[in-house]
């Protein structure tokens, strides 16, 4: 039997276009696609919903698995490899559409010699694209590390990088008292039940709204 599955990273990308890849590619070549299992979640693991009930529920020996590219099987370079390796053993064919050596059907080839080089290949192109998929994670994480950064440097961490508390029912009353003298800065974080930090950061963060 033959089954797709195709991922994207966050709930706001859309699916359509590799579901269509995997069912034209199944189409123009007479492959009888039961059905595209889909996930909407990061790459980084492989403890997705979906995913999780094609591999240990429905793939059997003798399936296809069709992937419109490597790195929406998963990101992690030694995560992939591990995972193809168990559908090999498995008897389970992975294709994927962006590596043309994978979609050949060498099962008749009498050669060993050829069958051995055809699996090199097919392994090393494999290789690269996993390492791919591997450096092209590492720069997001470096990237946002990067951005992270550059926000504590500005200041704008505490706003944007974190839950923003919200404010205490008796905001108003008790900055008025506080910006009058009436009161201390611990007081005034005592009757709201925050932190002196937390106080001061709220009490930065208003002024910079206004």
């Amino acid at each position: 039997m033959v089954f797709g599955y195709h991922r994207v990273s966050t709930k706001e990308q859309r699916l359509d276009r590799g579901i269509t890849e995997i069912e034209e590619y199944c189409a123009e070549h007479n492959l009888p696609l039961e059905r595209i299992y889909t996930d909407k979640m990061t790459g980084t693991s492989f403890q997705r919903p979906r995913y999780t009930v094609l591999k240990e529920d429905i793939l059997r020996q003798g399936d296809t698995l069709i992937l419109t590219e490597l790195d929406r099987l998963g990101r992690g370079k030694k995560e992939i490899l591990q995972e193809l390796q168990y559908m090999k053993s498995c008897g389970i064919r992975v294709m994927v559409l962006e590596i043309p050596t994978t979609l050949q059907d060498y099962s008749g080839l009498d050669n060993n010699i050829a069958q051995m080089l055809i699996d090199t290949i097919n392994n090393l192109l494999i290789e690269l694209y996993a390492t791919m998929a591997q450096a092209e994670l590492e720069k997001r994480a470096k990237r946002q590390r990067e951005g992270i950064e550059a926000m504590k440097r500005r200041g704008e961490w505490q706003r944007y990088g974190r839950p923003r508390i919200p404010r205490p029912s008796n905001w108003d009353e008790i900055i008025s008292q506080w910006e009058k003298g009436e009161i201390t800065a611990v007081s005034a974080a005592e009757q709201m039940h925050l932190s002196k930090t937390t106080f001061y950061n709220m009490v930065r963060a208003e002024k910079e709204g206004k």
